[in-house]
């Protein structure tokens, strides 16, 4: 009999661990390069609005799939029940190979803010740590995060404060332009997809599904709220630091949470937030090692990855192999590869993966009055949108992400020719 997973995660809980996903390492990092793309403030503010509909339509699509079906596995799962393995294992490859980059990158974010010069030692270091953490079981991983999200909360509330509150704030710079690229509709796509980077954590609540208790009910719960809440801290950050740096400044800085309290005229801030972003990565990488784990989990159950990763612990009732083999190849990346140019790598496999979870859900049959028509247009939404904004990442995202897919489609397809194979 396949061993299970403890349920423990209660609704709060779960919005926890997808805030700790989704209020990460991006809010520190992604405006900078979509100002850039978005070429104006008012772009930039429309395409995080943009993003944000595709997230919640996404959420929505997500939310509902795991209601139905609650095990670990997110959309690997759902694209498998809804629309076939092949779907199913595209979703999972995607999720899977995009992530395993996101931790890397992670991990060196954390090195890098905390010791430049020994980058990639820290990185690896953290790598090893949250796997520890996650390996005692999800609870403790549950409560980790709520004191780095609380934390980082706090850090960006004080970066609100005191850029608005400062008088180097001024609204006519939300409008400024010349940010370095020409902008247009097709850089406003483009900054949503580089944004939609730091939405995609909620897909974390989701993997965990095996783990929630009551599923069908804290699942469409915990989801929108978690969402809800990243935007709502968002806008806000975006909208404060615009008013002190504008777009020109927003894109043209590595560190524009910093840049934007030292303009504000208080550098002795600046550390602090320095740290939050160190905290903030580490928050993401936790939980995007969860996701990935969990993933694995469910992919090595059907035979797609090797099946001593479907391994359950006997005590601490967590994939223990799979988590393991996520951190090695993780802490070897960190080790060997500065990875940080893979944020639209990995927006890219992210999208595609909810494009299938989009599709999935639009299969689903009415379940009453709630998920009639609304959840077929929002599912239509999502998918429409995934593709459109996927394909507006930059060219080396797309093509090397569609060449990763195209990989992993090649060895779906020589494995189902080798079951095929007569004996």
């Amino acid at each position: 009999m396949e061993q299970q997973l403890r349920r423990t995660l209660g609704v709060s809980d779960a919005v926890v661990v997808g805030l700790g996903a989704m209020v990460g390492a991006g809010i520190f990092a992604s405006f900078g390069p979509a100002a850039k793309a978005a070429g104006t403030g008012g772009a930039l503010l429309a395409a995080l609005a943009v993003a944000a509909v595709v997230a919640y339509c996404n959420a929505h699509s997500s939310a509902r799939l795991a209601a139905r079906y609650p095990s670990s596995g997110g959309t690997y799962v759902y694209g498998r029940e809804r629309l076939g393995p092949f779907w199913g294992y595209l979703a999972g490859w995607a999720f899977v190979v995009g992530k395993t980059a996101s931790c890397a990158a992670m991990a060196l974010t954390v090195g890098a803010y905390l010791w430049p010069e020994q980058a990639q030692a820290v990185a690896v270091a953290a790598v090893v740590a949250l796997t520890a953490a996650n390996y005692g079981g999800v609870q403790k991983s549950a409560r980790i995060a709520r004191v780095i999200v609380a934390v980082v909360l706090a850090v960006l509330a004080g970066v609100v404060v005191v850029c608005l509150g400062s008088g180097a704030a001024g609204t006519d710079r939300l409008w400024d332009g010349g940010a370095g690229e020409p902008g247009g509709a097709w850089g406003l796509l483009q900054a949503a997809g580089l944004l939609f980077f730091a939405f995609a954590g909620y897909a974390r609540i989701t993997t965990l599904g095996e783990e929630v208790r009551d599923p069908e009910r804290t699942i469409p719960r915990a989801v929108p709220i978690a969402l809800g809440i990243a935007l709502a801290v968002y806008a806000a950050v975006a909208l404060a630091v615009l008013s002190v740096l504008g777009a020109p400044g927003l894109a043209g800085s590595a560190a524009p949470l910093a840049d934007a309290v030292r303009e504000a005229g208080r550098p002795g801030l600046a550390p602090v937030v320095q740290a939050g972003a160190a905290l903030a990565a580490l928050g993401a990488l936790l939980s995007l090692v969860l996701g990935v784990s969990r993933t694995t989990l469910a992919m090595a159950r059907d035979g797609h990855l090797p099946r001593t990763l479907a391994a359950v612990h006997p005590r601490y009732q967590v994939p223990h192999h799979a988590e393991l083999a996520v951190g090695a190849v993780v802490a070897v990346l960190a080790a060997t590869a500065d990875l940080r140019g893979a944020i639209g790598f990995s927006s890219f496999g992210v999208l595609v993966y909810y494009a299938i979870a989009n599709a999935s859900a639009w299969t689903l049959p009415a379940e009453g009055a709630g998920w009639r028509r609304p959840g077929r247009v929002r599912a239509g939404v999502g998918l429409a949108g995934c593709v459109v904004v996927a394909f507006a990442l930059p060219a080396a995202s797309v093509v090397t992400g569609a060449a990763v897919l195209g990989l992993g489609a090649l060895a779906y397809a020589a494995r189902r020719g080798g079951v095929r194979r007569p004996r």
